[in-house]
């Protein structure tokens, strides 16, 4: 697909060095670093779920900074990103000031928005709030690790379901409210209700849908009992299909179009550095994508490339013309995409976009 003339503002990538800043993962990339083993053995160490969540783990055994981000832009026309919380175990506000220090802008996208970690349910929440804001200018919203998946060999994020519907975190979600912050939302599909009836209850705060909410399994068998058969895979389709529906429902809600080539959706992982053609990726997501335009509407739709986490099964060149592939044969036109690759972010996340 010719995507001349189409500017693009990257709504969701992640950025880390698990050797010099505290991720949950930095453990087992030092590890990795020095074992005197090629990484593929050595990553057998890791359990199953979450071999099979990263798909290839050159991704997360070494740093993600701006160049390497730049490299796998290439010459798609990137201009900034927007910089999205991941699993620093810290104090989460040093990862705001981290990454506002990293070196975007120079030959690299510029750095547009960050969103960072906090946990509404926790007592220190405004305060943690108020050191992001000062850490930087940047600072829009939170994300909180809540995924679960209740399959057990799916990697969740969470030690349990509910966590969005937890009094503690309600309580704690109305500073979003005061502070005029957004809520980011990466979930897997059966905990959409879940984001409904938060979204419904706080209809003032801003609520973005992380990867279409990752139905896991929905490409191929992922877990012990997940996506194991075709009759499956058509059950978590059509509950995530009216799930979804109802969440667009609500106004205050926006999804990401990201995340779509997340290995933990079951799409086979290719050889290293071989992407996973367009076409046959354009037919899996096709579905998913043609949804999520019908409910949410080309004004309601952000893209992201979720890299380096996608790297494993796609190009970033690839992740674009992908989406915009998919959304151009659900009936998308060229100021739709506009909208979806650049516009709608710049609404969202307040950024600044003056010369």
């Amino acid at each position: 697909m010719d995507l001349t003339g189409l500017d693009i503002i990257d709504a969701h990538i992640h950025q880390w060095d698990p050797h010099a800043t505290p991720r949950a993962f930095s453990t087992l990339a030092k590890l990795l670093r020095y074992l005197p083993v090629p990484i593929d053995v050595a990553a057998k160490l890791a359990p199953r779920r979450d071999r099979e969540f990263v798909g290839d783990p050159t991704a997360y055994s070494g740093p993600y900074l701006p160049a390497d981000y730049r490299a796998d832009a290439g010459t798609t026309a990137v201009e900034s990103i927007v910089h999205i919380e991941v699993e620093w175990t810290g104090w989460k506000p040093d990862e705001t000031r981290w990454v506002a220090s990293l070196p975007f802008g120079v030959d690299t996208p510029g750095l547009a928005a960050i969103i960072g970690s906090a946990d509404p349910g926790a007592v220190e929440f405004g305060a943690v709030l108020d050191a992001h804001q000062t850490a930087s200018p940047l600072f829009r919203g939170i994300r909180t690790m809540v995924a679960h998946h209740p399959d057990p060999a799916v990697k969740s994020f969470a030690a349990h379901d509910g966590a969005l519907t937890a009094p503690a975190f309600l309580h704690g979600f109305e500073q979003l409210a005061r502070r005029g912050l957004s809520f980011e939302a990466w979930v897997y599909s059966g905990q959409l209700p879940e984001v409904t009836a938060l979204a419904e209850r706080f209809p003032e705060v801003p609520i973005v849908l992380d990867h279409l909410a990752t139905p896991a399994g929905l490409f191929g068998p992922v877990g012990k009992h997940t996506g194991r058969t075709a009759a499956q895979r058509q059950a978590l389709l059509d509950r995530w299909r009216d799930d979804l529906t109802d969440l667009a429902a609500q106004p205050n809600v926006v999804a990401k179009v990201s995340g779509l080539m997340m290995p933990v959706l079951g799409h086979p992982v290719p050889p290293r550095g071989t992407p996973t053609p367009v076409p046959r990726l354009v037919e899996r997501t096709g579905p998913l994508l043609a949804h999520a335009l019908e409910v949410f509407g080309a004004d309601r739709l952000i893209w992201g490339s979720n890299f380096p986490i996608d790297r494993p099964i796609t190009s970033l060149t690839g992740a674009v013309e992908t989406v915009a592939t998919g959304l151009t044969d659900a009936g998308a036109s060229a100021a739709d995409l506009r909208k979806v690759f650049r516009d709608n972010a710049v609404r969202v996340y307040r950024i600044d976009t003056t010369p």
